[in-house]
């Protein structure tokens, strides 16, 4: 059997995540924290903006686990932690607790997983387009 090898998400990659969804953020006049894992959960890059609310950094954390975690954007599971959702009783006793709230998007290269990054700070649908902005910027 042959297997391929998969490049990790390095610290150039991380940098560049943090810096797409920044610029992102400030073009939309939003403050935002922005957390980078690689697959493995250890932070490769965070930046939190001092203009954004405390807790965002904590949040693009949790966002950025939860998405490498379930390996999908976290704007797609919001409905399965609803009552009656597929993920509705799911364990949250984890390393991290699991935040369902769009802005998180795992990262993916040859078609596995590498990584996720996470968005805290503005509001959910915003945090979700500067997080995948920033995916699409590593294409």
């Amino acid at each position: 059997m042959t297997t391929t090898a998969v490049a990790p998400l390095t610290i150039e990659d991380a940098e560049l995540l943090v810096a797409t969804a920044r610029r992102a953020a400030e073009d939309a006049g939003v403050a935002v924290s922005v957390t980078v894992l690689d697959a493995g959960g250890h932070l490769l890059a965070f930046r939190r903006d001092d203009r954004a609310v405390l807790i965002s950094g904590e949040t693009s954390t949790r966002k950025a686990y939860t998405a490498l975690q379930l390996n999908a954007p976290t704007a797609d599971l919001v409905d399965a932690v609803q009552p009656g959702g597929l993920f509705h009783t799911l364990p949250t006793a984890l390393d991290r607790p699991l935040l369902f709230i769009a802005g998180g998007v795992p990262v993916h290269r040859d078609g596995r997983l590498v990584g996720a990054i996470g968005v805290g700070g503005g509001a959910p649908d915003q945090d979700h387009g500067f997080a995948t902005a920033a995916v699409q910027a590593l294409v």
